[in-house]
């Protein structure tokens, strides 16, 4: 059983910074691709950026390219999310999600090729 636990929301102002972390248990974190998430009031689940497990090659969302950074550090089964130039409309529920099914070689951005799920983390930007 994969666990998969969030760290790091809070508020911070528009313009601003804030990383996340996701802590991953069970299994080999090595043949995970990592995925972030985010769910906004009133919206449906997004696709943030992802992180193969292999070789560490990454795939983000048009609207937080250049602004949020995902990595991983294998030997602490965590990987993170660095997020630069916060905006209001970045509000959201964040949840990391492992993919166990392709061994940790495609990165991909699809909500159910994801089987492992965190309790996810409130990032709130203000203006």
């Amino acid at each position: 059983q994969v666990n998969l636990a969030e760290s790091g929301g809070g508020l911070v102002q528009a313009g601003g910074s804030m990383g996340l972390s996701c802590r991953v248990s069970g299994g080999t974190f090595r043949r995970y691709t990592v995925g972030w998430f985010r769910q906004a009031p009133g919206k449906q689940r997004e696709f943030v950026a992802a992180i193969s497990g292999s070789d560490s090659r990454t795939h983000y969302h048009a609207s937080v390219k250049g602004r949020f950074t995902i990595s991983r550090d294998n030997s602490k089964n965590t990987a993170s999310l660095q997020m630069n130039s916060l905006r209001p409309e970045d509000t959201a529920i964040y949840y990391c999600a492992a993919n166990s099914r392709t061994g940790g070689i495609t990165v991909v951005d699809v909500e159910n090729q994801y089987d492992s799920w965190g309790q996810g983390t409130q990032v709130t930007v203000s203006s």
